[in-house]
């Protein structure tokens, strides 16, 4: 048996590859573009499994996906593959519109395509899984339930526009096609693989060395936390248990803001590494001016999914964080290895760090 996944080299993807392939022996084909986020080094504990295959190329190329699926053929699919950054976003949306709207209309239409050809028993247990954010729900006040499944999508950047849009398409797709589709929205992720530009491990290399930790206006805007780990066990659940056609909402159930959250890091920092003139690493906080369209508020109703499939998160944001923290301090290659030059450059633009 296989699955095919898309965007493995990234984040969460590389997440998800490590903990499937911790309890199951199921090949993994891996396409990944090998954009700016995407890293081999998230795969390298893989080199020499014979569990992971690794494909370097684009979700819209329709004619490697289609050979892919015809050399492997899949069970399953499940779409992490995306532009994910919103002021990246803010500052070049052409990107994120055609890999999060237009790579995933090809890649729909290549699974379609195969899908179609299938047995009729293969047809039947085949799924596409598309992983989204809950970032295309808009925004809360301080006193708006968290986000349902059933919340209407009102996304306020590009980035989050084009992953409504995508989602749109996966539901069309399903209901114009009988394509088996399942769709996750998550809310904010952390942990090991997090490429520093996010807010948890920006925050913690700046630290690190000693530079300014940057928050954008009062930091009171408030984000649901998750585990990256207990993010990937849920999509597995997703995936084996999930019902055709349905959206889950994957949530940490932590409320954060995100003052809250630099303070908590910066006290595990004092703990684990404690800076060598004896000061705290919160002196070293400063306020930078927000980012257009700031959210103010997101937060999920995980509540679905642990009724109908039974998942909760396993990790607290107190624990969550700690394993964090301590992944990177042991980490400091692969660390070395994604803080290059450009990506320097880019966060001096962007913070004046």
């Amino acid at each position: 048996m296989t699955i095919l996944v898309t965007g493995c080299a990234g984040f969460i993807g590389s997440n998800f590859v490590h903990t499937w392939l911790s309890s199951s022996d199921e090949l993994v084909v891996n396409l990944d573009k090998l954009t700016y986020a995407g890293n081999l080094e998230n795969l390298k504990p893989l080199d020499g499994d014979r569990r992971h295959v690794f494909v370097q190329g684009d979700i819209g190329d329709r004619v490697l996906v289609g050979q892919l699926l015809a050399e492997y053929k899949p069970r399953a699919v499940l779409n992490f593959a995306a532009e994910s950054h919103v002021d990246r976003s803010i500052h070049g949306p052409g990107d994120f519109i055609q890999t999060n709207v237009v790579g995933t209309f090809n890649l729909l239409e290549s699974v379609r395509a195969y899908w179609q050809d299938l047995p009729q028993a293969d047809r039947q247990v085949f799924r596409f899984l598309h992983v989204s954010t809950d970032e295309v729900y808009g925004t809360l006040s301080p006193t708006d339930p968290p986000f349902a499944e059933t919340k209407a999508y009102e996304p306020n950047s590009p980035y989050s526009a084009s992953k409504a849009a995508s989602d749109h398409l996966v539901r069309a797709w399903h209901h114009t096609y009988g394509l088996p589709v399942l769709t996750t929205n998550c809310s904010n992720n952390y942990g090991p693989y997090h490429f520093p530009e996010k807010l948890i491990p920006l925050v913690l290399l700046n630290a690190l060395a000693g530079k300014p930790l940057p928050i954008y206006g009062d930091g009171q805007q408030v984000r649901d936390w998750l585990y990256v780990q207990d993010h990937c066990r849920a999509i597995a659940r997703v995936l084996e248990a999930g019902q055709v056609g349905e959206t889950y909402n994957i949530g940490g159930w932590n409320e954060r803001p995100n003052l809250e959250v630099v303070h908590t890091l910066c006290a595990v920092l004092d703990e684990l590494k404690p800076r060598a003139d004896g000061k705290h690493y919160a002196d070293q906080i400063t306020h930078v001016k927000d980012r257009p369209g700031h959210d103010r508020r997101y937060a999920i109703d995980a509540r679905k999914i642990e009724r109908e499939l039974g998942w909760t998160p396993q990790e607290t944001f107190e624990t969550g964080i700690r394993k964090t923290v301590e992944w990177y301090l042991a980490n400091q290659a692969w660390v070395e290895g994604v803080t290059s030059g450009a990506y320097r450059q880019w966060v001096g633009q962007q913070y004046g760090a």
